[in-house]
């Protein structure tokens, strides 16, 4: 018996992964695809984090699916309510059928000689299993299911309460009436203080060793909502999207172009939400220049009104070890705490820390360009969904989506079963730099040297300017002399049979 062979073999069921499956049964019909995803439930990350106040940190109009209007009134969603906006998407297109859960990618090995990717996948019961697929697409998002990132605290033993990772937050865990540190000034810090601080702790404090940029916002879209009222839906979301993206490129124009002057109206909305006796020049003035990490949103001002309360407090220090009750900082102060809760960032890894072969040889991702940053140099058939760092993730996602939908359908008429990125003998020397430019948080800093690397030129670079993405994806040659494609003799074996559930 001939074993089955995919089309497609999407890597996934996050907010990317189903809008790959979208875009790839409306634009290429005739592919027979699935989705692979490790876990028992679909929605990515917004159904693994579960921790006070879990929401987005974009505005849903923009990290929302272009083809799936958001509806809610509130733009700065909570997790259950991305989930639940996720889940009617994957309803509507009739995506499950398609989805493999307790299937978790493991290693992939492309075979040269059938043009096609062997996939072994590990399942819970501890047993694997193989998949063929002619094309692999990538949306497991860039960090680690098992794992946060968790320091080694200096007398972490020492501390009698327990220690958090958001990541894997405890449902039983009751925190009424106690004192909880927060270590981190990340994005989840900044949600878990104004949340934990509402919900019944005595004490918050949130430790940091250095402030970040902050920004309130209003989480509900006033425009947004009054266009929903005199447009039809789809018109209305359009609109605001397109607005909010544009809002989003300015403000990192802005950024790059004269960051000194941002900084300053940042600090100066900081300054007008806590008066003038509170040291935001402590607390919330970075040592960096805006969006050289990313900015942290607060909506509807929670942080702030926790801090003024006094219900929360901000302690910048660094930490000298946990101690029994607590934790000692460098400056001699004691925190005392009942919890702690190391929101301290996650751990990037590639591919789904899964190990890529071609014909039985290692890929070592880092020592190959990337191309357009979604396909890798000298690797066929497989295109990554990374999004952006300076606005939305799914806007970046879309493209790339319906990039690979095009890219798709061009092998179709070329009857082409295997295309590739390949740098020109006169680019081989070109200058290399990182994968992400310009941007140094921690957690991209531990794990950049094992990303492909950017060239100096288009298309060998990881571009993050979605107006000059939206042109280049959607209307761009797909064919355009760095890819080269390979037409087998019986290219009749490329026919698929359709998108039905595989």
């Amino acid at each position: 018996m001939s074993q089955e062979v995919l089309d497609v073999l999407i890597v996934g069921a996050g907010l990317s992964g189903i809008g790959a499956a979208v875009h790839l049964q409306t634009h290429c019909p005739d592919h027979r695809y699935a989705i692979i995803e490790r876990r028992e439930s679909l929605g990515g990350t917004w159904d693994i984090f579960r921790y006070p106040g879990i929401r987005s940190d974009s505005d849903m109009h923009t990290l929302g699916y272009s083809f799936k209007p958001w509806q809610n009134p509130k733009a700065i969603a909570d997790g259950p309510s991305i989930r639940a906006y996720i889940q009617e998407a994957a309803s509507e297109y009739n995506i499950q059928d398609h989805i493999r859960f307790d299937h978790q990618l493991t290693a992939a090995d492309w075979d040269s000689a059938t043009a096609t990717w062997q996939v072994t996948v590990a399942h819970g019961d501890g047993s694997q299993s193989q998949l063929v697929t002619r094309f692999l697409f990538m949306c497991s998002g860039y960090y680690s299911y098992d794992r946060g990132h968790m320091p080694k605290f200096p007398g972490r033993e020492a501390f009698t309460g327990p220690v958090i990772c958001p990541q894997f937050w405890p449902e039983d865990l009751d925190y009424s009436d106690k004192r909880v540190v927060v270590i981190g000034s990340g994005a989840t810090a900044m949600t878990l203080v104004p949340a934990m601080a509402e919900g019944g702790a005595r004490e918050v404090v949130m430790l940091q060793r250095s402030p970040t940029y902050v920004v309130s916002r209003p989480s509900r879209d006033r425009i947004a909502n009054g266009l929903r009222k005199i447009l039809p839906e789809k018109w209305a979301y359009a609109v605001t999207r397109f607005k909010n993206t544009r809002m989003q490129q300015w403000l990192y124009g802005l950024a790059r172009r004269k960051p000194e002057k941002l900084k300053q109206r940042l600090l100066g909305f900081v300054r007008d939400e806590l008066g003038p006796d509170y040291d935001v020049e402590k607390h919330f003035t970075p040592s960096y220049n805006p969006w050289d990490q990313r900015l942290c949103l607060v909506p509807d001002s929670d942080l702030f009104s926790v801090l003024r309360e006094g219900k929360a407090r901000v302690a910048t220090d660094h930490i000298e070890r946990f101690t029994e009750g607590g934790i000692l900082l460098k400056s001699g102060e004691q925190l005392d705490a009942d919890i702690i809760v190391s929101a301290t960032g996650l751990e990037l890894v590639m591919m789904g820390d899964a190990h890529f072969t071609r014909d039985g040889q290692a890929l070592d991702f880092a020592k190959h360009w990337t191309y357009k940053g979604m396909m890798i140099s000298d690797i066929p058939n497989m295109v990554m969904t990374f999004g952006y760092i300076n606005a939305s993730w799914t806007l970046r996602a879309d493209l790339i989506a319906q990039w690979t939908c095009r890219l798709l359908n061009t092998m179709r008429e070329k009857g082409a079963l295997s295309v590739e990125p390949v740098v020109p003998e006169a680019k081989q020397g070109m200058a290399a730099r990182r994968w992400i430019d310009e941007f140094n948080p921690g957690y991209m800093e531990r794990v950049m040297h094992l990303f492909p690397r950017q060239g100096d030129a288009a298309p060998w670079v990881n571009p993050q300017n979605y107006a000059k993405d939206r042109d280049m994806f959607l209307k761009g040659e797909i064919d355009d002399g760095a890819l080269v494609f390979s037409v087998m003799p019986d290219h009749s074996k490329y026919q698929g049979s359709s998108n039905r559930a595989a």
